[in-house]
């Protein structure tokens, strides 16, 4: 059957990259090939104890029916206290909204202030579903372009020059999936002093990476109180608590855009589960115990997988300072052909060599918004990460 009936904006949307390269991973697994997926964000760890014992006891307290639709009240109250305590910022409940993880939250914000025609800027490499949920608002994407010598970061030159009459949003992530790009105060500052002069701009500060970071304190640029009423802080669970599964994020911004917020999710999917919900105040309740052992463990794969990424001929990669991802420049395996003849054209074609062939799977950087490069995620146990590196290594070797 045609999918002519099909809307225009569903027709327009491109399938998740990530998600597809982890379906078809999963799909050569299912005939019996050893596929070691470094391509989904997702932390390798179980949810705590004590989150998991939270939600137990929540199902045993009945907290079975619908939940008030910007989150219950307590679980707001702990992510002001979570803001306060570990960011230093002020917001009263009213002006948290929570959602169905941090993605619906980032869906939220864009629909609830981008109009038709309306540019929001992102620098790329950019999360892969960011300028897709632009798309879906009707807006149009400009992007700020960096790379790999700059350590993906844009600066504030950059970023006066890309805004036009039509900006209405800047979006970005620190850290940074997918290139685990930090900012730091002053770079924050420097970025703030620009947004001073454009008043009608807003900024969805995209923060869910924060614990995971292994340079310093994590800095927000809502710290910064003269733009701080134009900054809509993301974030959420899955990351630093192992809880992807769980679909906890939220918002934190001015009282008129967390009651849009409110509006639009009362419309679509009302509150979010109620049992994640109270799994999620004891996390927050609880410090960050599990968050900092998992840390460890990730500090220790990020050198391995460096080590070994610079072992490999061909690929140049820089350190990342957060999140739990490598984003190497791999054009020099470009133009080259497998054993079967097949050109590599690009980073999509890349991947799916490294897939079919090393049976590892990554995601190209085109999705990202730079060809140039892919993704690979650390998210996963020493011992497959040394297995991954080496069969990419012995696969990028043959291509002549």
């Amino acid at each position: 059957m045609s999918t002519t009936y099909l809307s225009n904006r569903i027709n327009s949307l491109s399938e998740s990259a990530t998600l597809k390269m982890t379906k078809l991973g999963r799909e050569l697994a299912a005939q019996g090939v050893n596929v070691i997926s470094l391509s989904v964000g997702e932390p390798d760890f179980n949810t705590p104890d004590n989150v998991k014992e939270a939600a137990k006891k929540a199902l045993d307290e009945n907290y079975t029916r619908y939940s008030p639709v910007p989150g219950y009240p307590d679980l707001r109250q702990a992510i002001v206290n979570k803001l306060k305590t570990e960011n230093n910022l002020d917001y009263d409940i009213s002006q948290i909204v929570v959602s169905t993880g941090a993605k619906q939250s980032l869906s939220n914000v864009i629909l609830t202030l981008v109009n038709p025609g309306d540019e929001v800027i992102i620098p790329t490499p950019y999360w892969v579903s960011y300028s897709e949920m632009v798309n879906l608002a009707e807006g149009k994407s400009v992007f700020i372009n960096t790379d790999i010598e700059s350590n993906f970061k844009i600066t504030p030159e950059q970023l006066e020059a890309a805004i036009t009459p039509k900006s209405k949003v800047f979006m970005f992530s620190s850290p940074c999936n997918p290139t685990g790009t930090v900012y730091s105060k002053d770079e924050l500052e420097a970025l703030a002093k620009v947004f001073e002069k454009y008043p009608n701009i807003f900024i969805i500060s995209d923060e869910i990476y924060e614990h995971i970071n292994f340079v310093d304190k994590h800095e927000s640029i809502a710290q910064f109180e003269t733009i701080k009423d134009r900054v809509i802080i993301v974030n959420g669970f899955s990351k630093a608590y192992a809880m992807t599964g769980w679909r906890l994020g939220y918002i934190a911004a001015n009282k008129e855009i967390a009651a849009a917020n409110d509006k639009l999710q009362g419309q679509t999917t009302s509150g979010t589960c109620s049992i994640s919900q109270r799994a999620g105040i004891v996390a927050y309740n609880d410090g960050l115990e599990s968050v900092n052992e998992m840390k460890e463990a990730f500090t220790r794969r990020r050198q391995l997988v460096y080590d070994l990424l610079t072992e490999i001929p061909g690929i140049k990669t820089n350190l990342p300072e957060g999140a739990f991802y490598f984003f190497p420049e791999v054009s020099a395996f470009f133009g080259k052909k497998d054993r079967n003849g097949n050109v590599i054209n690009g980073s999509a074609d890349l991947a799916l060599y490294l897939l079919n062939f090393g049976h590892i799977a990554t995601v190209g950087g085109d999705s990202f918004g730079n060809d140039n490069y892919i993704r690979l995620s650390y998210a996963a146990s020493d011992e497959n990460l040394i297995e991954a590196l080496r069969r990419m290594k012995e696969a990028l070797a043959i291509l002549k």
